[in-house]
Formats: C-alpha cells, sequence, structure tokens
C-alpha cells in the first residue's frame, strides 16, 4: 500500500496571532481572515518489509531511524514527523515529506505539513478522524514541539482550503468559507519571500506573554487588529477591493507595535518599494522578522510591484488561491521496501 496526501499553506490576510489561545478569549468577535494557496506540502508512507520505522525529509536531507515508535518522541532532527508516528502508533513504514514552502516562510508550511501527515497516518492505521478531531491532534502536537502556545487558524486552511474566516469564542472555533471569488482576489496580491527565514514561536510568544502581562499598548493594538479583521471580512464579502487594501496596511501598522522584530529594516525597504509601485497594502505573513510578505493593489499595478519586489531584494512567488485542502490517495498496488 502507498499513500500520498498534501495539504495547502496560507496567506494570513487579518486578525493573526489573536488565533492563540487565550489571547481570542479577551477579545469578543475575534477572528482570523486567510486564504488557502498553493504552496503544498506532501507526505508519502509506503510500507517497509520489516516492522522498524524510517523518516525522510526530502527538503533538509534529514532520515530519522528506529525499532519501534516509542523511540520517536525526541532527540532527533524531525521531532514533530516523530512526534505524530508516535501518537498513532504507527509501524513498519517509511514516512517521507516534502514541501512547495521555502523554509521559515511564515505561510504555515509546518502546519500544513501536519495536516497531511496526519491525514496519511490516520488512513495507514485505518482510523477514521473528524475533522475537529484532526486539527486538535495536529495543533496540540505541533505545540509540543515548538513549546509554545499555537494558533488555530493555520490548520483549517491546511484542512479545508479557500478563503475563509476563523471565528474563536468561548463556545469553541469555527471555519466559515467566506464568498469571495478566488480569482478576484489572486489577481490582486503579490506574493514574495524576504530571503530570510523567521521563528513564528519566539515573536507570537513575546506577544502573548506581553498581553497576559498587562501590557495595556499591546492589548489596545490587538483590540485594533480584531477591529480590522471584522471589518476587512465586510469589504472581502462587498468585494471593495480599496478598503481590503487600506485595511492590510493598517494591520501591518498595528502589528509592527506588538513585539521587537516584527519588522526589519529589509522589510520595511521592500514595503516601501512596493508602496511607490502602486500597493495599496502590505504585510509580512506569519509573526514577522522575515518569511514572506504579500502586497495587495489593483492588477494593473501587480507588474510595478513585482518589479519593485525583485529591485528590493525580494523573491517573487508563484502561486494561485486553492480551493481545496487536504488531500489523501491509497494504492494497493506498492511493494514494500526492503530493510
Amino acid at each position: 500500500m502507498l499513500i500520498e496526501s498534501s495539504a495547502p499553506t496560507r496567506i494570513d490576510l487579518a486578525g493573526g496571532t489573536l488565533d492563540i489561545w487565550p489571547l481570542y478569549l479577551f477579545h469578543d468577535d475575534a477572528q482570523t481572515l486567510n486564504a488557502a494557496i498553493s504552496l503544498r506540502a506532501y507526505c508519502s508512507i509506503r510500507p517497509r518489509d520489516d516492522k522498524r520505522l524510517a523518516i525522510v525529509s526530502d527538503d533538509t536531507g534529514a532520515r530519522v531511524e528506529a525499532n519501534h515508535w516509542s523511540e520517536l518522541r525526541d532527540n532527533h532532527d524531525l521531532t514533530l514527523l516523530g512526534r505524530l508516528l508516535h501518537y498513532f502508533r504507527a509501524e513498519g513504514l517509511e514516512l517521507r515529506t516534502r514541501s512547495d514552502s521555502p523554509f521559515g516562510a511564515g505561510i504555515a508550511g509546518s502546519s500544513a505539513l501536519n495536516i497531511a501527515v496526519c491525514g496519511a497516518l490516520a488512513a495507514w492505521c485505518e482510523r477514521p478522524m473528524s475533522a475537529d478531531a484532526l486539527l486538535q491532534v495536529a495543533q496540540n502536537v505541533e505545540a509540543q514541539v515548538i513549546g509554545v502556545p499555537t494558533g488555530a487558524q493555520d490548520f483549517r486552511p491546511a484542512y479545508y482550503g479557500g478563503i475563509s474566516a476563523v471565528e474563536l469564542d468561548v463556545d469553541g472555533i469555527r471555519r466559515i468559507a467566506l464568498p469571495v471569488d478566488a480569482l478576484d482576489l489572486q489577481s490582486r496580491i503579490v506574493l514574495a519571500y524576504t530571503n530570510a527565514s523567521r521563528n513564528s514561536g519566539i515573536n507570537n510568544w513575546e506577544m502573548t506573554k506581553r498581553h497576559i502581562d498587562g501590557d495595556r499598548e499591546v492589548q489596545a493594538r490587538f483590540g485594533r487588529i480584531r477591529d480590522i479583521a471584522r471589518e476587512m471580512r465586510g469589504a472581502l464579502e462587498r468585494r471593495d477591493w480599496t478598503a481590503v487594501g487600506g485595511h492590510v496596511a493598517d494591520e501591518w501598522e498595528n502589528r509592527k507595535g506588538l513585539a521587537p522584530g516584527v519588522t526589519t529594516p529589509a522589510i520595511d525597504t521592500m514595503l516601501a518599494a512596493a508602496r511607490e509601485a502602486g500597493a495599496a497594502g502590505g504585510k509580512v505573513c506569519g509573526a514577522g522578522g522575515g518569511g514572506c510578505l504579500f502586497c495587495i493593489g489593483e492588477p494593473d499595478a501587480l507588474p510595478a510591484i513585482r518589479t519593485a519586489l525583485v529591485a528590493s531584494g525580494a523573491r517573487v512567488l508563484d502561486y494561485q488561491i486553492e480551493t481545496e485542502g487536504l488531500r489523501i490517495e491509497t494504492r494497493v498496488d506498492a511493494s514494500p521496501l526492503a530493510s
């Protein structure tokens, strides 16, 4: 048996970081807005002719082998994958992964990989899981690995695809598909890699800690980010692209004050060049400090925005808005790998 799976990454449009528990409990009507994109994470599982386990990352070249899933919790280079194998108690397989996303891109590459691997392992172990159960396992295992709280939003576009709002409230988390034409949004957004990776756990934890410690400025900024997400959702549904661009710019201005390191001189230069070329707004994806950024503008301004970003040191990425989420394919004709 051969199982192949994949899941999309995302652009976070507004409301990010509020999806980390318990921050959203302090801001009524909190939500995040995101769009799944075609830069996917991939997983394949093949049987071995023994009961050993092998994990291979095609992106990093790392390989880990073990006699039993109980050996895979910690102390190796592929801890997330090892902990997922440990959770599912899998045996006798090779798990191989790769990703379209640059390393540390801030577009939820690890969450997309997590969802792809969870889906593949659930199929391998013949363990049917509801969407909520799979999302919960993925989020909790990722928190174990990075050692700080994880947000809820990144796993939803990976599982469902599309353009969505993730509503966050005391009675749970709801993913709502937004009635936005994917091509209409895609024709207005340039995605670029800053050529510097980032550590979301560090920035997000700093923001969370400052909020919980009572930093009034950070609390007020998160309140404004909550309001911007609500306003942007209405603008997206009305197709008021001028307003959407303004909300992107406003969200970034508020986000820069949440913690040191959210922006850098290089990021400031790139976003300034994009504005001069006609972008209505731009922001870094994820927690900031590096990774990817996106800029929004009218379709006829996008060529100039792309040129300006490249000239300022960014690498423009080809992508599409992805309407399909987690994919799982199973073939029964795969022969076991020799030990």
